[in-house]
């Protein structure tokens, strides 16, 4: 049984500016938890109801699990039908990005995205694609932000995001830059090497000019069609397929 005070800490959690001050998010649902149990991730606690718990178990035996009822998991999930299991995950203090982490291979820096929806997506295409590290602007939304967290279907637990200012770390780690812009150089045409930073900007306004002036390489997806733009998450998937398919030449 939850304290008041506990599912009011937990509730507090939805909001970004208590995520920062406990320095802990929440992660909802069996198939994202196990995700988490199984990363780098510390978990601080598992909350779930009695159905799940013989799975559970079976996860791990050194995480403090702790059987509640199924009124109060509706109490601090933030979905509209609520799981069986959350879990209380510590967020991570990820090292200073170095060109040491990054070289050789190909990396995420996002400039400005704010749909949680988006994010979700795009976290999810990196994980996919294998791409470890995404960086992103300060102003981008929050990736331990529910939506966003519901979004990547556990993949967070294994991309490592960064947020920081991006033009400087453009600038600090000397790595071919390519930017996702509408006067670039074709995709399918493109050479891409062996390393570099892939840089796409927010969902209506697209890369900032300070950023537009840091790109080596302005890329572009050739429109067809008679479509105005192309979601970024949808543009980003299409990129890392383009890299991949340029590695794997």
């Amino acid at each position: 049984m939850l304290s008041k005070s506990k599912i009011s800490l937990l509730q507090s959690l939805q909001h970004k500016k208590f995520r920062r001050e406990h320095g802990a998010f929440l992660v909802e649902g069996y198939k994202s938890v196990s995700e988490f149990i199984n990363s780098a991730y510390i978990i601080e606690a598992v909350y779930h109801t009695s159905a799940v718990a013989p799975k559970l178990l079976n996860l791990s035996h050194k995480i403090n699990f702790e059987e509640i009822s199924i009124n109060n998991i509706e109490k601090i999930s933030a979905l509209t039908t609520p799981p069986d299991v959350i879990a209380l995950v510590k967020i991570p203090q990820w090292p200073t990005i170095k060109y040491s982490i990054l070289q050789k291979k190909f990396s995420l820096v996002l400039d400005g995205i704010q749909d949680p929806g988006n994010m979700g997506t795009i976290i999810r295409t990196a994980d996919w694609f294998g791409i470890e590290h995404i960086i992103c602007s300060e102003d981008c939304v929050d990736v331990y932000n529910p939506k966003v967290v519901q979004a990547t279907m556990g993949s967070l637990a294994r991309v490592n995001i960064h947020y920081t200012d991006i033009a400087k770390v453009i600038n600090d780690v000397k790595l071919p830059v390519f930017g996702a812009l509408l006067d670039g150089e074709n995709i399918y045409s493109t050479n891409f090497g062996t390393e570099g930073l892939i840089v796409m900007g927010n969902e209506g306004n697209w890369l900032r000019p300070n950023i537009i002036k840091l790109v080596n390489k302005a890329v572009t997806i050739p429109r067809v069609g008679k479509a105005e733009s192309l979601n970024v998450a949808i543009a980003t998937a299409i990129f890392c397929s383009e890299i991949n398919r340029n590695i794997l030449k």
